[in-house]
C-alpha cells in the first residue's frame, strides 16, 4: 500500500473535545456541516461518500450535493457497502434516490465471502469454514483477528462477520478506487466508541488500512437534529410538493398533498418503527410510531441492534470499522 498523499491540509484536531452541545442550535450544526463538506471537496483529489440509505448518512449526502450545486464542484461518488443482509427496502431506497439524483453507487463487497455463500446456499447464520475463502480473508480472521475457530458464522453483527463482510470489503474498496478521503456520517452520539473523533480523521496506518482520510461532517448532530434538518431542510428542499415550512409525519401514512414513501428521501422503515437499519437479520424496530416520535432522550438508538456492545466496537474501529 502506497502512503498518505502530501497534498492535503486540513486540521485534524478540529473537533478535539467537542459534543453537540457546542453547535447550540441547528443552523450552528448545519453550518459547520458544510464548512467540513467544503474543505473535503478541495482538498481531496478522491473523495467518496460512504452511503447506507440510513438517515446519517443520507442526510450526509445532501450536504454534499448541496455543496457541490453551490459551487459548482464534481460530485464524488458514493460507496454502498453491500453486506448481504441488508432490507429489502434499504435496497430498493438506494436504487430509487441514485436513480432520482444521478448518483455514481460503487458497490464494496466481499465478493469472496459472497461467492462461497452463494455457492453453497447458505443461509445467514450458517457456518462457513475459514480455510474455503482465500488468502486475504484468512489473514485477516488468523492473523489480524486471531480467530482460531475452523468455522465462523455467516452474520453480520458478529466479530468476524462485521470484519470481513464491512471492513475489509470497504478497505478493498478504498485500494482499488484510490480514495483519499471518504466523506462519512457518522455522530459523536451514537456511541462512546465515536465520541473522541474530529471532523477529519486520519486513517495513515499502511499494515491496517489503505491510508486514507475519515471526513465527518455530522459528529455534531444528535439524533433528533438529524431528524429536524430532514423535515425542515432535506425533505421540502428535494420533494417539490413537499410543504416549504417543513412537515413531520404522524404516522407511517401521514404524508401531506398526497405524497408517497417513494417521493421521500427517508426510508419506509423509520416511519415504521425501525431507528437504526443495519441488518435484516438482527435488527428490529423499538417502536411501533415512527422513528422521530420515539423517545429518543431517554432511549438506546440501537437498541434494535444485536451487535451493541462497546468493547466490540472499540475492536472494529481500530481494524477500519467506520
Amino acid at each position: 500500500m502506497s502512503e498518505f498523499p502530501d497534498y492535503v491540509d486540513v486540521d485534524y484536531t478540529d473537533g478535539e473535545g467537542k459534543n453537540p452541545e457546542d453547535y447550540p442550535n441547528l443552523e450552528d450544526k448545519i453550518e459547520k456541516a458544510i464548512e467540513v463538506v467544503t474543505t473535503g471537496l478541495e482538498e481531496y483529489e478522491n473523495p467518496a461518500i460512504m452511503w447506507t440509505g440510513g438517515k446519517d448518512s443520507t442526510l450526509t449526502l445532501y450536504f454534499v450535493k448541496e455543496v457541490v450545486e453551490q459551487f459548482d464542484y464534481e460530485m464524488p461518488p458514493t460507496v454502498f457497502i453491500d453486506h448481504y443482509q441488508h432490507f429489502d427496502e434499504l435496497l430498493d431506497f438506494v436504487e430509487r434516490w441514485a436513480d432520482e439524483w444521478d448518483l455514481e453507487v460503487i458497490f464494496a463487497r466481499n465478493e469472496d465471502v459472497g461467492a462461497y455463500v452463494d455457492e453453497n446456499d447458505l443461509e445467514p447464520g450458517d457456518d462457513i469454514p475459514v480455510d474455503a475463502l482465500d488468502e486475504n480473508n484468512q489473514h485477516h480472521i488468523r492473523n489480524i483477528l486471531e480467530y482460531e475457530e475452523d468455522t465462523f458464522p455467516f452474520l453480520l453483527d458478529t466479530y468476524v462477520g462485521n470484519h470481513l463482510l464491512k471492513t475489509v470489503a470497504l478497505n478493498n474498496t478504498l485500494e482499488a478506487e484510490g480514495i483519499d478521503g471518504i466523506i462519512s456520517g457518522i455522530r459523536w452520539d451514537e456511541q462512546e466508541a465515536r465520541a473522541d473523533e474530529t471532523f477529519f480523521s486520519p486513517r495513515h496506518d499502511p499494515d491496517i488500512y489503505p491510508p486514507h482520510d475519515r471526513i465527518q461532517p455530522i459528529l455534531q448532530f444528535d439524533e433528533s437534529d438529524v431528524w429536524d434538518a430532514f423535515w425542515f431542510y432535506v425533505v421540502p428542499e428535494t420533494v417539490p410538493d413537499f410543504p416549504d415550512d417543513g412537515y413531520v409525519p404522524q404516522d407511517y401514512d401521514d404524508l401531506p398533498n398526497d405524497l408517497t414513501h417513494e417521493d421521500i428521501p427517508v426510508s419506509p422503515k423509520y416511519f415504521a418503527g425501525f431507528r437504526s437499519l443495519g441488518s435484516e437479520i438482527s435488527t428490529e424496530k423499538s417502536d411501533e410510531e415512527p422513528a422521530w416520535l420515539q423517545d429518543l432522550e431517554n432511549t438506546t438508538e440501537r437498541a434494535g441492534r444485536a451487535q451493541d456492545k462497546e468493547d466490540l466496537m472499540e475492536r472494529l474501529r481500530d481494524l477500519g470499522y467506520m
